[in-house]
């Protein structure tokens, strides 16, 4: 990128600011249906921008909220598909926000509002990256095409099916994705592995309805009881998963990566500041970072049956239910780990109760080749945008549309994330450095010129 458009994102980025903050505006929460007039609200304000900026742009409409398709060509044949999502997450809790979720506010060189980080934010870089490009070259170094979902919040399938359907016409030399993190505020970072994820539910069912615990107690098991004891079978307290076969197929760190996590030094005693809690947890033998990114886990999201109320109600709940996700890395595969998960509490749950077991949805792992030229690419552009090296690390969450586009598009994905894990996405009180902003759009301006 010439220094005509650093100066071009330099001179407008106040407007570029006051023009996110009216896209944050949009309570583009696709989780919640009384919302789906916003959402798609937004999803024409989207589009309406690009057409403004010279794009070509459309609303695709495939059920579920719209996909905005936008794009323009470029001064060669290769071609990028920028992903993003425009819906956010709910709000709630309302009372803790310090400021009105959907009324975006700067304090401190920091913009908080819902949508701030994850994923508007982030998102709108790029776009404004296009429009630089555009205002002071004229055209693009390559051809543009942006693919933005309204239902990434929510779990909707709108854009799986849309990839998969198009997929010919979708053809592209590389996807980018600014939908993670940096390592910190003045690191920028390339995430090349995610963790998958398989999610599920399961119930112990005892008696008919909750009953006395004086009358019935000692002569039927308790479902609660149970429950625990099938949690109990599945994780050692060291962390370590019992589930049998479970380990066989992950993939242990190469050697460079496991260099490369130790010279992040990151900082347990920070991490324990951070969430409050007495000391860290996980799995014996491995380092944190390794913890997190690497490694699988189980673990329980809910967990709750019989009496909630305030004081004492003896009873015997009819039923208990677990909420578990487990968190996989490469090289597991989630159905083959679904069925040893579910044999192994089939096994561990006794006679005395009935086992109810419901799956909620699954999504693979990802890891990437960083010697490919487009990491390569994207790391002199973060390196030139923010200022520092940038380096590689692994993401414990899982993004589900990496792994469409990998298995539908074939191309490299390069996720290239400006926001923070302490941005607090999905929380309340969501927040961007504007810093990161503004560092963000050239370091995407960069990327479309020496991809």
């Amino acid at each position: 990128m010439t220094d005509l458009v650093d100066a071009y994102i330099d001179a407008n980025q106040q407007r570029f600011i006051e023009e996110l903050k009216q896209f944050m505006r949009f309570p583009s929460v696709s989780a919640q249906q009384a919302r789906d007039k916003d959402t798609r609200a937004c999803a024409a304000w989207l589009m309406s921008h690009f057409r403004k900026l010279g794009l070509e742009a459309q609303l695709i409409d495939i059920g579920g909220q719209p996909i905005v398709r936008a794009g323009t060509k470029g001064t060669t044949s290769r071609r990028v598909l920028i992903y993003g999502h425009y819906d956010v997450q709910p709000e709630d809790p309302l009372g803790e926000w310090k400021t009105p979720p959907f009324e975006p506010t700067i304090r401190d060189g920091i913009l908080y509002g819902r949508g701030a980080t994850d994923d508007k934010g982030q998102l709108f870089a790029h776009v404004k990256a296009v429009e630089s490009l555009l205002q002071t070259e004229g055209k693009l170094p390559c051809e543009v095409l942006f693919l933005l979902e309204g239902e990434e919040e929510s779990g909707g399938d709108a854009l799986p099916r849309y990839v998969t359907q198009a997929r010919e016409e979708l053809t592209c030399d590389a996807v980018i994705i600014s939908d993670s993190t940096m390592y910190d505020a003045d690191t920028p970072a390339i995430t090349n592995g995610l963790r998958g994820i398989l999610a599920f539910e399961f119930t112990v069912k005892g008696p008919d309805s909750d009953v006395h615990s004086g009358a019935y107690g000692g002569a039927v098991a308790n479902p609660a009881m149970v429950l625990a004891q099938i949690l109990a079978a599945c994780v050692a307290p060291d962390g370590r998963i019992l589930i049998p076969h479970f380990y066989d197929a992950v993939a242990p760190l190469e050697d460079w990566e496991r260099e490369d996590f130790r010279r992040l030094a990151f900082n347990d005693e920070a991490l324990t500041r951070e969430l409050n809690v007495p000391r860290l947890h996980g799995e014996a033998g491995y380092e944190t970072l390794e913890r997190l990114w690497s490694r699988p886990t189980f673990e329980v999201n809910g967990i709750f049956g019989g009496y909630q109320g305030q004081r004492s109600k003896t009873i015997i709940p009819a039923s208990a239910t677990a909420k578990i996700s487990a968190r996989l890395v490469p090289h597991q595969d989630p159905a083959k780990t679904r069925d040893l998960i579910f044999k192994h509490l089939h096994a561990v749950c006794p006679d005395t109760v009935r086992l109810e077991i419901s799956e909620f949805g699954m999504s693979p792992p990802v890891l990437f080749d960083v010697s490919t030229p487009v990491i390569r690419a994207a790391e002199e552009a973060l390196r030139k945008g923010f200022g520092h090296e940038a380096v590689f690390i692994r993401c414990g969450g899982s993004i589900p549309v990496v792994s469409t586009f990998v298995e539908q598009l074939g191309c490299p994905v390069v996720l290239m994330g400006f926001g923070l894990d302490s941005d607090h996405p999905h929380g309340p009180n969501e927040h961007f450095s504007l810093d990161s902003f503004c560092r963000g759009t050239k370091a995407a301006g960069h990327l479309l010129r020496t991809i």
